[in-house]
């Protein structure tokens, strides 16, 4: 029979401040699961009537989403500071000492509840660098000390690294996370892409040529099928899992990129690459783009070495 390993004793074979960490993730992971698994009974979904920092409307699962984790992780005494998508400025706690700044995205693809299709949190962890919080959270993202994402679908699964690989963990009944995969690879390349189509007008040439190339199969000699859920966490584990590519390209309207550095792109970029991936904006390696704001945009193209590798290469040539 094979042993049952949590997550919290996967974690402690590394940092005991990081097991801590994850413990409040877990947490925090565990009560969001609950309140979406409920939500159509409990009179939380649909629009909250505020907007965030972002300037998008927020949805009623986001701001319980977003208190939930901020709740769990102040708990946690190596956490000396949050910063969330729905949140201007960071959340400082009061935990001396604390070395970790946990950075999140607390309910990406909200706007996707009302018709059940699946959600996730996605999740950083940076080491507070001698006491300056800024610039502790303004870190490449090859800084990151681990990363990770909650996907809430038939079963919840966190998928996580700490730098050493990635691993999943499925949310049991007894509410335990639950290793089921300790090695997870993404395939070298994969049948599909993933990417909103409706867009490709406003992107650069390379990018429209780029998925004139894939539709042709001028990569592989196959031509690639179309995988496009409009939820970055559920997309992104489709690719992990099965290979190919995920593409938010720059448009007319967002030259940088819409989603945002810090806490989508990054921690899907340093999963990616442990998982033997790769993550670009276009022409560059997301985890070497130097932030200079919290709340930074990006574009992002993840999945599969040959895929992202064939993008990269198109995109410069183009320059």
């Amino acid at each position: 029979m094979t042993t049952k390993v949590a997550l919290e004793q996967h974690v402690a074979a590394g940092s005991p401040e990081l097991r801590e960490v994850f413990g409040g993730v877990a947490a925090a992971a565990r009560e969001i699961a609950k309140q979406i698994r409920l939500a159509g009974l409990s009179d939380a979904l649909g629009a909250y009537g505020a907007v965030n920092v972002q300037g998008e409307q927020q949805q009623k699962l986001d701001v319980f989403a977003n208190d939930v984790m901020i709740k769990w992780l102040g708990q946690v005494a190596s956490v000396a500071a949050c910063v969330s998508e729905e949140d201007e400025a960071p959340v400082v706690f009061a935990n001396a000492g604390a070395k970790y700044i946990v950075i999140f995205d607390p309910l990406d693809g909200s706007s996707n509840i009302d018709v059940n299709v699946n959600v996730g949190t996605i999740f950083s962890v940076q080491e507070l660098q001698g006491g300056d919080l800024n610039a502790s959270i303004l870190q490449q993202g090859t800084k990151q000390a681990a990363a990770g994402y909650v996907v809430y679908g038939p079963s919840t699964v966190m998928v996580m690294t700490t730098g050493t690989g990635v691993a999943a963990f499925t949310l049991d009944d007894s509410g335990e996370f639950i290793r089921s995969n300790d090695a997870m690879q993404m395939p070298e390349q994969g049948p599909y892409y993933s990417t909103n189509e409706a867009n490709a007008a406003s992107w650069p040439a390379a990018y429209r040529e780029y998925l004139a190339m894939l539709l042709r199969g001028d990569l592989n000699g196959k031509t690639y099928s179309s995988r496009y859920i409009g939820s970055l966490v559920a997309d992104f584990h489709r690719t992990l899992l099965k290979g190919g590519v995920f593409l938010y390209p720059p448009t007319d309207k967002a030259p940088k990129g819409k989603l945002r550095l810090l806490y989508e792109a990054n921690p899907l970029a340093m999963l990616a690459e442990q998982a033997n991936g790769a993550a670009v904006n276009g022409p560059e390696r997301i985890l070497e783009l130097q932030p200079e704001q919290i709340h930074q945009r990006t574009a992002l193209i993840v999945g599969s070495k040959r895929e992202v590798e064939a993008l990269q290469k198109a995109v410069l040539e183009a320059r």
